[in-house]
């Protein structure tokens, strides 16, 4: 694109927005502003959240029903598909807006109580069964005995930057963005600043890394920048590979040109014209967002040459990625960017002095992308004044597991765990007692009771032997087993192992087999190998030793963490599974035992009929048996029992 086609697609709002402080807009510009951020509207808006969970959910179904109950009524309404909120388990979440009143919000809304919901809406009437609350604003009439989101525990202890505009905003109208602050900090960065400049704000303002150990970005991206060549690249890792970690798609889908101007800024600082968005196949709808914002920039002139008549060259493409794991670091997403197989490289040299095609490479992920336009419009020390000394600013968590609220949440770094699970997320689900959290991903740390009280900060989780990661949070309670848990993330890890390197390669595979093997019975003839059992588990810590200091990358020297963390906090457990061949969850089904009470039992033999084993024994109308040594433990007549006559033991 040259500089006059820039020129030609540039608007006059769009000028003004970008370049001239809100304080001297003028009168046209600010009746849009207030337009485009809802502060008034001149006809009913309903919102419906459209990201992936609501879609799951039956958002979709949902949508066709608003647009059939608008025509039957004969109603003109703005319909505004937007991002998820974080309370994910409310989807399908519907918010209206009237005219002169607050937004509102409702969660749980399937199709079949949409007309019932419009009708009391338009009618001036709230249904509290399935409100949610009522968003402030001080040019708007609140709803009596509504209560503000604001104010609701999910929100109370958040502190919203990156995902401010989540479930607010159309993620698919730039002009909203714009209307909201959006690109100001890119237009401020080009205009006023040098890239050695913005390289030492983020560096002033203590960002890190907030895809894995919390690197210095300010610190990266001077490397790249002072490194010699011709061509630079910024990549971006949305890939999120982790279980249990859906922040990056969530982001992506609620507010992608927050994300597209932290990569612009990005790349200036480090003097790369070229940008890439790394993504992962499966997030269809994450990627097709994202096309739509880079045409929406590119169609206003701000990716492209000569950005705002800057002579500053910005170029953004998506590249799918393979879906591997192991992708998620560095120099192995660089390699599979370039065609080859995705496999990590020695380092030094670092992908910041040479990494794609040879070039001098920064790779951030989404969240500390996102955190970028917010540093350089609101300044370091702003941000270095949010969290704790060491850990500045806030973490975005994907919370799941056994806790009342699931969703993704976002809380100043120093909030503590306890604070996230109980007072945000609303405690553990049934009443049941928490056990352990399980961050950082699949190479993380399974966390016991005793951790809850941790705050959230790179320190302090590394001394536990934890790591922030990307910021998957899974909470469990009493019914989990964390042997079985550790089983579960080593057969992950050595599955997603790219084979490169011998200790991870063979190391994690053995682990996996130590721990497969203390989670069954022992076969018969083999009755008395509880000691070879308990050697096991002595050489994982040794193993775990060796794979963590000789794997070549990080994933690898990673991979041990579920183990060590499980037997640091849960060691009785796996003496229980060793010596008493017991799981007290009754989770592992090789350890479980089975008993039909005679007393009970019908004989009925429908348990008799469905095991796969042919380890019950009985007639027809009389009591049956189980052959313990038939069993496998698989649950199958537990579960058809209609008589409560098998227990678990």
């Amino acid at each position: 694109m040259n500089r006059n086609t820039n020129k030609k697609v540039r608007n006059p709002y769009i000028s003004d927005i970008l370049l001239i402080p809100p304080d001297h807009y003028t009168p046209q510009t600010i009746q849009k502003v207030a337009l485009l951020k809802r502060d008034k509207v001149e006809r009913p808006v309903i919102f419906i959240g459209s990201g992936t969970c609501g879609m799951i959910a039956g958002a979709e179904q949902t949508l066709i029903k608003i647009q059939q109950y608008l025509i039957d009524h004969q109603l003109k309404a703005d319909i505004v598909e937007v991002g998820c909120i974080g309370l994910c388990q409310f989807e399908p979440i519907v918010d209206i807006q009237l005219p002169g009143k607050n937004r509102i919000s409702f969660k749980n809304i399937s199709s079949d109580k949409v007309y019932p919901l419009l009708d009391a809406i338009f009618n001036n009437t709230v249904d509290t069964e399935d409100v949610i609350g009522q968003f402030e604003s001080p040019h708007l009439v609140p709803w009596e005995g509504v209560e503000y989101i604001g104010h609701l525990p999910f929100f109370r202890k958040q502190k919203r930057l990156v995902m401010q505009n989540c479930g607010i905003i159309n993620p698919a109208s730039i002009e909203e963005y714009l209307a909201r602050g959006g690109y100001k900090a890119y237009a401020k960065a080009i205009q006023n600043y040098t890239a050695a400049e913005i390289c030492e704000i983020i560096e002033e303002s203590g960002l890190r890394g907030r895809g894995g150990g919390g690197f210095l970005t300010g610190k990266k991206w001077k490397i790249a920048r002072q490194a010699e060549s011709d061509q630079k690249f910024l990549i971006c890792n949305a890939d999120e590979s982790d279980p249990g970690a859906f922040m990056d798609r969530a982001l992506i889908e609620g507010d992608p040109h927050k994300l597209i101007e932290g990569i612009a800024i990005a790349a200036y600082a480090i003097g790369a014209s070229q940008a890439f968005v790394y993504i992962r196949s499966e997030y269809n709808k994450a990627i097709q967002t994202l096309k739509n914002a880079i045409a929406s920039a590119k169609e206003l002139g701000l990716i492209g040459s000569n950005v705002l008549d800057s002579s500053v060259n910005f170029y953004l493409n998506i590249k799918i990625g393979s879906g591997a794991f192991v992708c998620g670091e560095e120099t192995a997403l660089i390699n599979n960017m370039e065609g080859k197989r995705g496999t990590p490289e020695p380092k030094p040299p670092y992908p910041a002095v040479q990494g794609l095609y040879s070039h001098p490479t920064v790779v951030n992920n989404v969240e500390t992308l996102a955190n970028v336009p917010l540093i350089i419009q609101n300044g370091p020390l702003w941000f270095a004044n949010i969290g704790t000394p060491s850990s500045h600013g806030t973490k975005v968590f994907a919370v799941t597991g056994k806790v009342e609220y699931n969703g993704w949440v976002e809380v100043e770094m120093g909030l503590t765990f306890r604070e996230v699970i109980y007072d945000i997320c609303g405690g553990m689900k049934d009443f049941k007692d928490f056990k352990a959290m399980q961050i950082g991903g699949p190479s993380g740390a399974c966390l016991g009771k005793a951790c809850l009280d941790l705050s959230v900060d790179y320190e302090s989780l590394k001394q536990e032997g934890a790591m922030m990661g990307s910021g998957g949070l899974v909470v469990m309670d009493e019914s989990t087993c964390m042997v079985d848990i550790a089983r579960f993330f080593m057969n992950f890890l050595q599955h997603e192992s790219c084979g490169k390197c011998i200790p991870c390669r063979e190391g994690t595979r053995r682990m996996w087999e130590i721990l497969e093997s203390i989670t069954q019975k022992p076969t018969e003839g083999q009755e008395h190998q509880s000691l070879e059992r308990f050697k096991g588990v002595l050489m994982l810590e040794e193993l775990a030793a060796v794979v963590a200091e000789t794997s070549l990358c990080g994933l690898g020297k990673t991979a041990p963490n579920p183990v060590l963390s499980t037997l640091k906090y849960f060691r009785d457990e796996y003496e229980e599974h060793i010596f008493e061949r017991k799981c007290r969850a009754n989770v592992c089904s090789g350890l479980r035992t089975f008993y039909i009470h005679t007393d009970k039992c019908t004989g009925c033999t429908i348990c008799y009929r469905k095991c796969p084993t042919s380890a019950i024994i009985g007639t027809q109308l009389n009591p049956h048996f189980i052959v313990q040594d038939k069993c496998i433990g698989c649950g199958i007549c537990y579960e058809v029992c209609k008589f409560d006559a098998i227990s678990v033991h």
